[in-house]
Order: structure tokens, then C-alpha cells, then sequence
């Protein structure tokens, strides 16, 4: 893999509305540009998800990777992402000390009905010229 050195990869759900807008929230408040941007569903991500050894079946999740350090899923991933952002969402950092084991359901609840609240795209985002450089795949 070809990965860009000192940068964190987001790995996200492509098609998902919701996966959509918090792409684009990440991209405008990321102004230390720390993170580039992997749709789960592109050749790339899948060669990510295999090489960390992620079984898919379980697991259609944000996925946080700092390659050569570690990866993180669910709402460990979100806080972790959060943490590099300017803006409000910063702040959410304090639900770190809310055991995962408690958060994860949360997020669970809602990465099921995230289709159903927010609605699905038939194709995965295109990224503008501007902001073809964030996106790998």
C-alpha cells in the first residue's frame, strides 16, 4: 500500500448521508490537514480492512487508521478523530472516560438506522477538484 506518510486515514461508508456530512464536517475543520479520506467500499479500502484484518461481516464501521501505530472503530474512532479538529466537537473528547463498552451501543444503534434516518447515495462521493488531494481512492 501506498500510504501517505504522517497523515491519519478515515475509512467511511461511502454511499451513507450521514458518513457524507461528517466527512465534509472533518474536511472543513481540519486545519491542521492531518486527515486524508478512504470510501470502505473502494479497492483501496478494501486492501486497508484486509491488511488490518478487519472481518467486514462485523464491522461496517468508521475506521480510524494511523498507519504504523494503530487503528481504531466505532466511537473509539470518532473521539480519536475529534481530538485533531478545530471547533466545537472537540469538546466531545470528554466522553472518552465513558468506557467503550458503553458508547459502542450507542453508536451501534445508530450506524443500523443510519440508512434510514439520513438516506443512501447509489455511488460512493466524488470529490471536488479542490479536494481531490484529501481523497485517496
Amino acid at each position: 500500500m501506498n500510504l501517505p506518510e504522517n497523515k491519519k486515514i478515515i475509512l467511511f461508508d461511502g454511499v451513507c448521508n450521514l458518513c457524507d456530512n461528517a466527512v465534509q464536517y472533518v474536511i472543513k475543520h481540519d486545519k491542521k490537514d492531518v486527515f486524508r479520506f478512504v470510501p470502505l467500499q473502494s479497492d483501496l479500502g478494501k486492501e486497508i480492512l484486509s491488511y488490518l484484518k478487519v472481518d467486514t461481516s462485523k464491522m461496517d464501521s468508521i475506521i480510524l487508521y494511523e498507519p504504523g501505530i494503530a487503528y481504531f472503530y466505532k466511537s473509539d474512532a470518532a473521539l480519536e478523530i475529534v481530538k485533531d479538529l478545530n471547533g466545537f466537537l472537540k469538546w466531545s473528547i470528554i466522553f472518552k472516560i465513558i468506557p467503550s463498552s458503553l458508547r459502542n451501543p450507542i453508536y451501534d444503534y445508530v450506524a443500523r438506522n443510519r440508512y434510514k434516518w439520513y438516506g443512501k447515495k447509489d455511488a460512493c462521493l466524488i470529490p471536488t477538484p479542490e479536494l481531490k488531494e484529501k481523497f485517496l481512492a
